[in-house]
């Protein structure tokens, strides 16, 4: 693909966007820039977007396979696993766990310094759901007793400090790629929440030393400021030891270990009400006292660790509305507290959960959550096309937090456990993917002065707080750029038509040149890209251009079948080979800060919000607390093959743009696109917007008011599968992919209704696919402030 444009073009385009230099890098470049897996950085200053998932599981927590696999299978290249991510963040459960997930399971994983463990008598195999006192030799946990005889718990600070990091490093040296720690915390008054702190994690010193031969590694780096945070604020971790060895019977606390002390500089500490003098740490577990301990951890982390931590609420409508006095979900007052208390730690959510194939997509259900005797739906009640309701609704809770001019970002996991009925090297699943096999955040990392060689925990974090991170499903593409650039009003007001169409395209070709070397750079100093904010002064036109690269060939979807979606509305288009149909961008204004106590700062999403009467309209936000929503935020463009450009000798990108004309307030604007046309049945409304992934959740529904099932297994289930294959493997057969054929017709795991195959579990996913971009906010001068890193128009 030639990106050239004529000197006398380039000038005339800077003149119409009023640029007042030019653009330092080459006016033309190849369309070969680094590839989508490469880890290292061709471009130091502007960076590259690298694919990465920061929320999966092991047996440490409750995983179905070692550390050692579950990273083989993120992060390698291979036939069987084709996705292999950029970096990799290990993030298990807080609290405890009583199994060993730094046992591999066979030669395959072993290593040096990890090689295979054999019981006792030599030849049994000890693989990672063997008990910690099991182990050969037997471990015994730290901290107060947990669990008792041979299944004894190791609280999760144990585990991380002394066993999962010092694997996790050796892993990260020996395979020479970017792994580190984090945890999928216990949330005191809620469910979960993705976190890290990075602090003494991976030393660039790692990749220069000279590795074991034999067995046994002592790191170079630690995780103890990860361990800390997680003895002092996970609500899973009741253990009061300070992280020190005790003596049994009684847990007598020696002295000896950590003695951690969980302070936090300003707050009452232990002239709280709430203090456990003995743990040294407060006890808050649960409701409002819960809550409040969790915005301590992030004022801790913003204090201690302001620049090498994070925190980010993981399929948050998943347990409903926030329980007062339980355990439940997160009101967007609750996100509001955390970003409050720490701005660059608190700064996203993964509204795009895992748990992608399960029967319940999510895992997100109607009347899923017991709160007093009454069963309530997960906040919005299911995902809509794989993304929980708070971001895929527009003007929802996503829109009211940036109509706020929050500095607050989208993220997806994979939510990594297992494959369900199947195996874990099964490419089938009826329950999770591996890390990077369909969704992945695509981050953008730049290199520091430090280390131009390795990617360090420090880099990602960097990039994930920019904001400059966007999310795709299913490889339904896999480049993006996103820019809008200020044109001033004297510019804009004395340009021809002729003149702006030039300057738009000017910027379209600017972001094509972009994501062709998978890069933000702007090339212009007056535009912003994803996570940063334009100033412009009032009555500034702004030119918005997205380019974007659709694959082609195939996904890493095991099928390739007509997709069952579209076939209801007479496409033919095979499961693997998904095309882009169309892309929205979504615009909002920003209208400021909520003040704590005020009526629209706090405010539950309404329950029961599936329309099931209705399957194929949303509902309308008129109920929605006005905490809860942003009513300025609308679908303004829909691009589709209709309107947008593909350069002639490389059909994979595609590109657009259009102009934003005499900006007078503060606004944003996002993007999202689909391989679905509107009105598909039980999909998309007429308007293209996701519907409630209801349809296709085959698990039962519980009634309102009682734990009996209203609702029974498959009854939900409406879009059928039709194609009878030549290569459809038995459930019980092994089915990896290697040197075998894709699936070509309905697997045999999807339910049957009447003797009629009917999408569901990973077929369903694999057959709706959405990406989201994270907004560009456009600040006018005088008007509404906006968080975040400023690019300012001349």
């Amino acid at each position: 693909m030639s990106l050239q444009f004529k000197q006398r073009q380039i000038a005339l385009a800077v003149a119409a966007l009023g640029a007042a230099t030019m653009m330092t890098a080459p006016l033309s470049a190849g369309a070969n820039g680094p590839d989508r897996h490469d880890r290292h950085h061709a471009d130091r200053k502007s960076g590259t977007y690298l694919a990465g998932d920061f929320h999966n599981h092991s047996t440490c927590s409750d995983g179905a396979t070692s550390l050692q696999k579950k990273v083989k299978k993120s992060m390698d290249r291979t036939e069987a696993t084709p996705w292999g991510l950029d970096w990799f963040v290990q993030a298990g459960h807080g609290g405890t766990g009583n199994r060993n997930c730094t046992l591999a399971e066979d030669a395959s994983l072993a290593t040096p310094a990890y090689p295979l463990v054999y019981a006792a008598d030599g030849t049994t195999l000890q693989g990672p759901t063997t008990t910690w006192r099991n182990t050969n030799p037997a471990v015994t946990p730290k901290g107060d007793l947990s669990g008792s005889g041979a299944n004894q718990n190791m609280w999760r600070w144990e585990a991380i400090q002394t066993y999962q990091y010092p694997l996790l490093e050796y892993l990260a040296a020996y395979r020479n790629e970017p792994l580190f720690m984090g945890v999928e915390s216990v949330v005191a008054g809620h469910e979960h929440t993705s976190m890290a702190v990075i602090t003494g994690q991976m030393p660039s010193a790692i990749y220069k030393q000279k590795l074991p031969k034999t067995a046994g590694y002592t790191p170079l780096g630690n995780a103890n400021a990860l361990a800390q945070w997680q003895y002092c604020f996970d609500r899973g971790n009741s253990d009061t030891s300070r992280g020190n060895v005790t003596t049994q019977p009684g847990n007598v606390n020696t002295g000896v270990g950590n003695n951690w002390e969980c302070s936090v500089p300003g707050s009452p500490n232990s002239a709280s009400p709430d203090w456990n003098v003995a743990a040294a740490k407060l006890n808050g577990a649960s409701g409002d006292l819960g809550h409040a301990k969790t915005v301590e951890s992030i004022k801790w982390m913003a204090a201690k660790h302001p620049e090498g931590s994070y925190y980010v609420p993981a399929h948050l409508e998943r347990a409903g509305p926030f329980n007062p006095a339980g355990n439940n979900g997160f009101n967007v007052e609750h996100l509001r507290n955390f970003n409050n208390a720490g701005p660059r730690v608190a700064f996203g959510f993964e509204s795009q959960p895992g748990h992608g194939a399960s029967d319940r997509r999510g895992e997100y259900n109607l009347r899923r959550n017991n709160i007093g005797g009454v069963r309530y739906d997960s906040v919005g009640g299911t995902t809509f096309g794989g993304t929980g309701v708070y971001a895929a609704q527009v003007g929802g809770v996503w829109d009211a937090l940036l109509g706020e001019g929050r500095n607050w970002w989208f993220f997806a996991s994979s939510d990594w456990h297992s494959r369900g009925a199947f195996g874990a090297d099964d490419r089938r699943s009826d329950n999770d993917f591996w890390p990077g096999e369909y969704q992945r955040n695509y981050t953008l990392v730049k290199h520091g002065k430090t280390d131009v060689r390795h990617l360090t925990p420090q880099m990602v974090v960097d990039g994930l707080r920019t904001g400059n991170t966007w999310v795709s499903a299913g490889q339904l593409i896999d480049r993006l750029a996103f820019v809008a650039c200020a044109v001033p009003p004297r510019v804009a007001h004395a340009s021809g038509r002729g003149l702006e169409a030039l300057g738009e395209a000017a910027v379209e070709a600017l972001a094509l040149k972009a994501a062709a070397h998978n890069t933000d750079d702007k090339g212009l100093p007056n535009c912003a890209t994803m996570g940063e904010k334009l100033v412009v002064k009032p009555g500034s036109d702004v030119v918005v251009a997205i380019a974007v690269r659709d694959p082609k060939g195939k996904n890493y979807a095991p099928y390739s079948f007509p997709n069952p979606s579209l076939q209801q509305v007479g496409i033919t288009q095979l499961i693997d080979e998904p095309v882009l149909d169309h892309i929205d961008v979504i615009r909002g204004r920003v209208t400021g800060y909520k003040t704590p106590g005020a009526p629209d700062y706090a405010g539950a999403w309404p329950d029961d919000w599936v329309d099931m009467a209705n399957p194929q309209q949303l509902r309308s936000l008129a109920g929605v607390p006005a905490a809860a929503k942003n009513e300025t935020a609308a679908v303004v463009k829909t691009f589709t093959q209709a309107n947008w450009n593909s350069p002639r000798h490389e059909r994979e990108f595609k590109t657009m743009s259009f102009r934003i004309r005499g900006v007078q307030s503060s606004q944003y604007v996002r993007l999202r696109g689909t391989n679905l046309p509107p009105a598909v049945p039980f999909e998309t409304d007429v308007a293209g917007n996701p519907l409630s992934d209801l349809w296709t959740n085959s698990g039962a529904i519980n009634a309102k008011n009682s734990s009996a099932i209203e609702f029974p297994e498959f009854a939900m289930l409406r879009i059928p599968c039709k194609t009878v294959g030549q290569n459809v493997p038995e459930n019980g057969t092994l089915y990896t992919g290697v040197g075998q054929p894709k699936i070509d017709g309905c697997p045999n795991h999807l339910p049957t209704v009447n003797g009629q195959r009917m999408v569901a579990f990973d077929v369903a996913a694999w057959s709706d696919l959405w990406f989201y971009s994270n907004p560009i906010f456009v600040e006018v001068m005088g008007g509404t402030p906006v968080s975040g890193q400023v690019t300012a128009s001349k």
